[in-house]
Parts: structure tokens; C-alpha cells; sequence
């Protein structure tokens, strides 16, 4: 994808096109069956989204996050899901920054292509949730291997991903200074360990989301798989977080846009008592209110992703506008199935499963309440409450 010439005008065009193949019917059958985009994952590869922020010298597209943000963003706006391919996007950020040449050289132009599929983030555990600091997941050094034994959760895609990027504590808790340290991160290589020491469940959920359980017993790893040194791993992932959290701002505000543009154009379309419904202010007002709650979300976005870009701090940036864009998008949906009444529930108007779909960013990949208290201690200074 030459974008040398290109403004993200056009890349949001090229992607609607992309969109157009895969109307609502796709996305319904896969809802039904519980099933990965397969196909829709492999368009937005093969025309390089994918390795949007890989740098052009191992093959990517060399873009920055603004870029990668316009894409998912259209991709949502256009009645598209992002959530089964966004994590390649971010994940991928952490071997950039802090893999090894040979790592770098290795992996990153083969999840630029497509060959390798980096999807699977292996951070949450059941017992641990947000306090990533208190998982149990141990990988111990054996000569030239670790040995990995713990568990995982909402570790999405990972029956669909050949890569995970691993979380896992190398030094136990009680022994280290900081909470934060004696935590190591690696890329694993799935397809050598599965059913051998690796062990998926698929966890059904609200939505479709691909969600697994995961399960390391015993589980062998080459110890070149190590990002940067270990124990240090907390800190190679913290930095991706801000871009993830851009990242699905800019899905919500896909959302918000959608749900929009289905209310209004059925609010003018549909009569009732001889005039469109769209006349009152019963039905107005709250499509209006969604919309500027959206525009005013849309705003601290760019802020946040544009002070990412210039290489400045932007932790409040990027938790704020996760918080509003995702209630943005969800006022949009409440609206926008008030405004369809029963037709609403409908599958064939795929606003249940949009309105499913968006739910989920209040509570992931941080919840609201987790932002909130984000903002009081690092923004206002008051004490740290948990």
C-alpha cells in the first residue's frame, strides 16, 4: 500500500469499497455461528491495513497511528467489525520497540503479508482481572527454554492467531522490589505448542468475539521468544496500551457514526400518523445529543492520537476518549433503537448485533470505572484509591 501520495480521504475510500463486500448477511452468519471473518481478515491483509504501523522497511505500510485509527474507524462506520484483526495493529507495537533485531527481522515482515498472524494477546487471568501486577502465570528458565505453566481469559482470537504475545511472571511476586518487576514478556509461537503443553477453549459470549480461555501446562518455549530483558515485560506492554485505547476509541466512534446514519435516515423515511417520524423532537433529540457527544469525543480522540504520533504523553488523551467515544457510541445505540421501535431487535437490520458489539467498550479493554480512577490520581492528583 504506497501511501506516499495517499491522504487518509482516500485510504477511508478504499476501505468503504473493501467494507461494501461483506454487507450485514456476512456478518449475521457469523453471529449465528459463532464464526471468524476469515475472509474480511484476509482482504484487509492482502490490501496491507494490517500492517498499517509495521514500518515499510519490514514490509508494512510505514503509517501512523492516525492512519491506522482512519481505518478502523471506517471500518465500523461502514457496519464492519475491526475487533477481529485490531490487535495486530497494537500488539505487534511491542516487538517493534523492544524485540530483537532477529525477532524484528523474523516476524514483523511475515504479519505484514499476512503469513503469520499476530492476534492473540495473553494478559488476563481469571483470578487477577486489571491487577495484572498479581498474575499467576510462571515461566521458568530451563538452559536454552522456559517452561510456562498458569492460564489465561478473555484471550481473544487465539484459535485463529499462529502468534501470542505472552504476559508471565519469571521472578515470584514476593521476591521483587516492585510488584511491576519480575514480569517477562514473550512471543510464542503457537502452532508448535498446541495440545502440547497449550490448550484452547473458546468462551461464548454476548458477541462475537472469538474469546478464549487459554491453558499452559508445562508448556516448552524456545527462550529466544523473550522480549527485551526479562522482567521488564510490564513495561514493554504499558506503552501499547495508549495505542490500543486510541485504537478502539476510533472503532466506537465508527459505531456511533452507523448507528447515527441508520437512525436518520429511518427517522426521515418512516411515517406514522402521516408524517415521518424524524419530525418530532421525541426522536430528534436524542439522535442530536448521541451526535454531539460523539463530535466532542471525536475531538479529545485526534487530540490523544495526535499527541502519539508527535511522541508526547498522551495517557489522559487516550483514557478519556476511550470513556467517551464508547458512551458516545452507546447513546448512539440506545438512540438508534428507540428511533427503530421493534424493528430494532431485528436481526436483519444488524442493529442488535452492532448494539451487542458496542456494549463491550465500556468494560474493555479498560472499564469505565478503571478510567475514572486514572484521571483522579494521575490528572488530579488525589490518592490512589485501589
Amino acid at each position: 500500500m504506497d501511501h506516499s501520495s495517499t491522504s487518509f480521504s482516500e485510504i477511508r475510500e478504499e476501505v468503504r469499497k473493501l467494507c461494501a463486500k461483506f454487507p450485514g448477511e456476512y456478518w449475521r452468519k457469523l453471529d449465528a455461528e459463532r464464526g471468524y471473518p476469515t475472509e474480511f481478515v484476509q482482504e484487509l491483509t492482502q490490501s496491507g491495513y494490517l500492517g498499517a504501523l509495521i514500518p515499510e522497511e519490514y514490509g508494512g505500510a510505514g503509517l501512523p497511528l492516525a492512519g491506522a485509527a482512519a481505518i478502523l474507524e471506517t471500518i465500523h462506520a461502514e457496519g464492519c467489525n475491526g475487533a477481529a484483526c485490531h490487535a495486530q495493529m497494537y500488539i505487534m507495537g511491542t516487538i517493534l520497540r523492544h524485540g530483537s533485531p532477529a525477532q524484528k527481522a523474523e516476524y514483523l515482515p511475515k504479519i505484514a503479508t499476512g503469513e503469520l498472524r499476530l492476534q492473540a494477546f495473553g494478559v488476563t487471568e481469571p483470578t487477577s482481572g486489571t491487577d495484572t501486577t498479581a498474575l499467576r502465570t510462571f515461566a521458568r528458565r530451563e538452559g536454552d527454554t522456559y517452561v510456562v505453566n498458569g492460564q489465561k481469559v478473555w484471550t481473544s482470537r487465539a484459535e485463529h492467531s499462529d502468534l501470542m504475545l505472552l504476559l508471565a511472571r519469571t521472578t515470584p511476586r514476593d521476591q521483587v522490589k516492585k510488584k511491576t518487576d519480575g514480569i517477562s514478556t514473550f512471543i510464542v509461537d503457537m502452532r508448535k505448542v498446541l495440545d502440547n503443553g497449550l490448550t484452547i477453549r473458546p468462551i461464548r459470549t454476548m458477541m462475537n468475539h472469538n474469546s478464549c480461555e487459554v491453558f499452559f501446562d508445562n508448556m516448552v518455549i524456545p527462550a529466544d521468544g523473550l522480549v527485551g530483558e526479562e522482567g521488564r515485560g510490564f513495561r514493554y506492554i504499558l506503552d501499547g496500551m495508549n495505542a490500543e485505547r486510541l485504537l478502539i476509541s476510533s472503532e466506537c466512534i465508527g459505531d456511533a457514526k452507523w448507528f447515527t446514519a441508520r437512525s436518520t435516515a429511518y427517522a426521515r423515511d418512516r411515517q406514522i400518523f402521516g408524517r415521518p417520524i424524524g419530525q418530532n423532537q421525541g426522536i430528534q433529540f436524542p439522535i442530536a445529543k448521541a451526535y454531539a457527544q460523539m463530535r466532542a469525543a471525536e475531538l479529545l480522540l485526534h487530540e490523544g492520537i495526535r499527541k502519539f504520533d508527535a511522541g508526547e504523553h498522551c495517557g489522559e488523551e487516550a483514557n478519556m476518549a476511550k470513556m467517551m467515544t464508547a458512551e458516545a457510541a452507546w447513546a448512539a445505540a440506545e438512540a438508534c433503537v428507540q428511533t427503530h421501535g421493534g424493528f430494532g431487535f431485528a436481526e436483519e437490520y444488524d442493529i442488535e448485533r452492532k448494539f451487542r458489539e458496542t456494549r463491550l467498550y465500556q468494560v474493555a479493554p479498560i472499564s469505565t470505572n478503571l478510567v475514572l480512577s486514572y484521571i483522579a490520581e494521575h490528572v488530579l492528583g488525589l490518592p490512589r484509591s485501589y
